[in-house]
């Protein structure tokens, strides 16, 4: 299943909430957030659904994103429904981790097979000013519980804030040293508060140049996506980059995503959205959510605009769409 210019479509990110426990300053504002109604967002059994429609044209993996998909109640079952459905090979998951050693062993159980988990310092009192309501304690916990019980590999996404968080790299790249963790570090993308990333943003080159160890090109590891990995001598875990700025990653691209509230969307920083949840409570039909689904890819545009520190005023942020 290809796009319009060739890329093959295999790859299928849905955000299953638009809620979340944490207020991150670069992705959502402290108050005044509206939360979709109950009505508004798919149900369990309508996503997967329109998974069981799509999966047939080539959709082998699956990533659940939110908001924080763990807030959601059932998503252990939904994610047991997920690896039922003929055709889905591989399950991850983007989380927070701050509820994941409450639900790490039941997830794996399941079905899913790793987890991504967002954490932007390993300071405690920054962790908390940056996540506004986090505590990091809740997240290391949940980072263990996710090697232990085999959510591998376990990847951290860390979002380097130029003057916020750039002095953490070297910490951040010790924790590959003794541990099967993969550290990415990310391009801040002007997709949250509007503003707020102004004078922030830092190049992955600047980044690379900040690390004092030799890092060594190595392999990627399952379900690596963008990002372009690295090795310091003996370590287990590896230092990856995510460029969406400096080195775009658009001519490779595999995905489409899936809103909360039933909008596909053939990419990240495109307003562009296809209606899915009418189909699904109108009762339309595979046939038909496979057309919609192409309709999308047909759709879907040659590469992103997105310039560091411009904000485009684009009418959903990070959080509405699924990270």
């Amino acid at each position: 299943m290809k796009d319009a210019i060739g890329r093959e479509i295999n790859y299928l990110r849905i955000s299953i909430t638009d809620r979340c426990n944490f207020r991150c300053l670069y992705c959502m504002p402290e108050k005044g957030v509206e939360s979709k109604s109950h009505m508004d967002i798919l149900r369990f059994e309508e996503i997967l659904e329109f998974v069981k429609a799509v999966a047939p044209l080539g959709i082998s993996k699956v990533r659940v994103t939110g908001g924080e998909p763990l807030v959601r109640k059932g998503v252990v079952g939904f994610i047991r429904e997920l690896r039922a459905i003929d055709g889905i090979r591989d399950i991850s998951m983007t989380t927070n981790g701050s509820l994941l050693s409450f639900m790490a062993r039941d997830l794996k159980q399941a079905g899913l097979d790793r987890v991504n988990i967002s954490l932007d310092s390993l300071k405690s009192e920054r962790f908390h000013k940056i996540t506004r309501w986090g505590k990091l304690s809740d997240v290391l916990c949940g980072i263990e519980s996710a090697l232990e019980t085999g959510l591998i590999p376990v990847k951290i996404n860390c979002v380097m804030v130029k003057g916020f968080n750039d002095d953490e790299i070297e910490d951040f790249v010790n924790l590959t040293m003794n541990h099967p963790i993969y550290i990415r570090f990310i391009e801040l993308m002007p997709l949250g508060e509007k503003g707020w990333g102004q004078g922030r943003y830092i190049s992955a080159d600047e980044i690379k140049a900040l690390i004092k160890e030799k890092l060594i090109p190595t392999g990627a590891p399952a379900g690596a996506g963008p990002a372009v990995y690295y090795r310091a001598p003996g370590a287990v875990g590896a230092v990856g980059f995510i460029t969406p700025i400096s080195r775009h990653f658009c001519d490779a691209c595999n995905r489409v995503r899936l809103t909360a509230d039933g909008k596909l969307k053939p990419c990240l920083e495109s307003d562009l959205e296809i209606d899915i949840k009418t189909a699904l409570r109108e009762k339309k039909g595979d046939e038909h959510l496979r057309r919609l689904f192409k309709e999308a890819l047909l759709k879907k545009p040659v590469c992103h605009h997105m310039k560091p520190e411009e904000n485009a005023g684009h009418f959903r942020k990070m959080w509405q769409i699924g990270g």
